[in-house]
């Protein structure tokens, strides 16, 4: 139970050294809910007497026989003298910016081994329960006001993770102005005990995304009662057909980073990802070889395709309007060719309804150059469209379709077929565009 609340509205008669003697007995979350009281137990209980003592059990050198050295007494001993000189709620505020540094900390060193495979961190989601990471998205609007939502449904796949927003009370579409994707720690992080959403946590910008002109961006899909829309990265936005309004929001993060993306940046500014050095290719003349590619096709949790590839490789022979072309899958050689698995669509659901819309699917994509260090990671919605037979291809029996998707990263180009008996989808031709620009910064070359 949370002993800050116990005073009712008695808190008036007690004098404020009594509360202060009451207040010094809880731990650091009651003490800063009981901060939440009112202005006077605010300001009590940023007492900076009660927070050293809670700040140097925490992080004082834990030591295994009775002696502390000279150092640490006379260290001690200084913060105790400075305690007056501080301003109230100083030793609050380094409390926990020491607990957020641990925090990172510790989840620095989950994440650090590896998968040989994927290039992933093999613990990350090991990390996401241990941290009590969520996300949650912010809506602003015209007049500055904001709306906070905890995701409601939350699934992690192979190498992404989506989260969903969905509910009645939604503000008018027309109010608002930037929807903000940010994740949200625990300030408090206790390995034995299962986090939950209450206590302080803090906010890392993610991405923003503008929602003045929505309604007129082009359509991802729709159905009977929903139309949806993509605003990169990840983000897709589901309006109801008849009003036009807001029915829910879905988030496609992939595993690269997205910890550090969800817990290392501000409330203000996303994290940084760290200056990439340049690895510098011993023959460049050979063009880029040893990449390997790792891409999912899924919605709802349940996948449609799931397929690795290795030992890619192209020379400088395949680069054409600053682009080089990394084919995985030829038209040529059906010995490649691969099915999509069941039917392929994009599941919704919201408090009301739920349906599905076609052709459409979530790409999750991860590419690894030939030193094994993700090149290109995505999760990005995508939708299948009617194309026309390819010029260069062998006759197909079906109709022709193809999946596309462009970043700043690369582009992705998928052809696939329908066959007309069995309804399935064969992919016939895959290849990524990775940008020639990228490619030099990367490893130091001059293509």
């Amino acid at each position: 139970m949370n002993q800050a609340w116990v005073f009712g509205d008695t808190d008036a008669s007690l004098p404020s050294e009594l509360l202060l003697q009451i207040l010094s007995y809880l731990d650091a979350v009651s003490l800063l809910c009981a901060g939440c009281v009112n202005r006077r137990f605010y300001h009590l209980a940023n007492d900076n007497f009660i927070w050293i003592r809670i700040f140097s059990t925490a992080f004082s050198p834990k030591r295994s026989n009775w002696k502390v050295n000279s150092v640490e007494k006379t260290a001690m001993s200084m913060k105790l003298l400075s305690v007056g000189d501080k301003e109230a709620g100083y030793w609050k505020k380094e409390y926990i910016t020491k607990q957020i540094a641990s925090v990172k900390a510790a989840l620095a060193r989950i994440l650090k081994p590896l998968h040989p495979y994927t290039g992933l961190p093999i613990k990350t989601k090991e990390a996401l329960r241990m941290s009590g990471l969520g996300w949650v998205i912010i809506l602003k609007g015209n007049s500055g006001e904001e709306y906070i939502m905890e995701h409601v449904d939350l699934s992690i796949n192979d190498s992404s993770v989506t989260a969903v927003w969905y509910g009645r009370d939604w503000p008018r579409l027309a109010t608002l102005s930037t929807l903000d994707l940010c994740g949200v720690t625990p300030v408090f992080m206790d390995r034995s005990k299962t986090p939950t959403k209450n206590g302080p946590r803090w906010q890392s910008l993610i991405a923003r995304f503008n929602l003045s002109h929505l309604a007129r961006s082009p359509e991802l899909g729709c159905d009977g009662r929903i139309r949806t829309f993509c605003l990169p990265p990840g983000l897709v936005v589901g309006l109801w057909k008849r009003e036009e309004e807001l029915a829910f929001v879905m988030a496609n993060l992939h595993f690269h980073h997205l910890v550090e993306r969800s817990t290392f940046g501000s409330a203000a500014v996303p994290y940084e990802l760290p200056p990439h050095t340049p690895v510098l290719d011993d023959s460049p003349e050979r063009g880029l070889r040893g990449y390997q590619l790792h891409v999912d096709m899924h919605s709802g949790g349940v996948f449609c395709l799931c397929g690795t590839f290795r030992n890619l490789f192209t020379s400088k022979e395949y680069i054409e309007n600053e682009y080089m072309k990394l084919s995985v899958i030829s038209f040529k050689n059906n010995t490649e060719h691969l099915p999509l698995i069941g039917k392929v669509g994009l599941s919704w659901k919201t408090n009301v309804f739920d349906g599905c819309i076609k052709n459409c699917s979530i790409m999750d994509l991860t590419l690894l150059e030939e030193y094994g260090k993700p090149f290109w990671c995505f999760s990005s919605p995508v939708r299948m469209r009617a194309s026309p037979v390819p010029r260069h291809g062998p006759p197909f029996p079906g109709e022709t379709y193809r999946v596309e998707h462009a970043d700043a990263e690369g582009r992705v180009h998928v052809q696939l077929v329908r066959i007309p008996h069995s309804s399935e989808y064969f992919i016939v031709s895959l290849a990524l565009y990775l940008p020639v620009a990228k490619v030099n910064r990367w490893f130091g070359t001059d293509y």
